[in-house]
């Protein structure tokens, strides 16, 4: 018994190394590329990639659910069918909560954090270029986490009802990815 709770532990250790490592490198990569390039646009790119990188965020957290509450046995049938993906889709429902923390907490805090970079970034050009009051910043702020945690309660929504399809979806990408 006692072999089997330092083997676990073991495995959370490790797991936790590596999703610290891949979240630490992730967010240095993107945080540079995205306020370096966001830092060098106009008002109307930055505000794109923003919209973008709020999407993706709401994207990821939506597989996370919908690899949660997905039902392995529909994927067992259109395994055996050999239907495109539905491999992988098994594999991703049975890692089931390292999808989920990979998608929904690493993906979806990196996008967190770099829509409210942006944010701010925007609203310093804003107030520059139009010599507006720095109270922009706050505003943009708030609406930018309005605009993701709405977007995330939403995706919940449809990814509790769609869960199937969005995992056979992922599992069709990964599929051709592999290959």
């Amino acid at each position: 018994m006692e072999k089997n709770s330092k083997e676990q532990e073991h495995k959370a250790t490790k797991w936790f190394i590596q999703v610290f490592a891949i979240t630490f490198i992730l967010s240095i990569v993107f945080s540079y590329i995205s306020t370096n390039g966001v830092s060098n646009l106009g008002i109307l790119p930055a505000c794109a990639i923003l919209i973008l990188v709020v999407a993706i965020g709401i994207l990821f957290d939506i597989i996370g659910v919908a690899v949660t509450v997905a039902n392995e046995e529909e994927f067992h049938a259109k395994a055996t069918k050999k239907v495109e993906g539905s491999k992988d889709s098994i594999k991703l429902i049975k890692n089931a909560p390292r999808v989920a923390n990979i998608c929904a907490d690493v993906i979806g805090d990196i996008c967190g954090v770099l829509s409210g970079a942006i944010s701010a970034l925007i609203a310093v050009k804003i107030t520059e270029q139009l010599q507006m009051n720095s109270n922009l910043q706050f505003v943009l702020s708030a609406l930018v986490s309005s605009i993701t945690v709405g977007g995330k309660a939403i995706g919940k929504e449809i990814a509790n009802k769609n869960a199937t399809n969005i995992v056979h979806f992922v599992g069709k990408i990964l599929n051709k990815v592999k290959k």
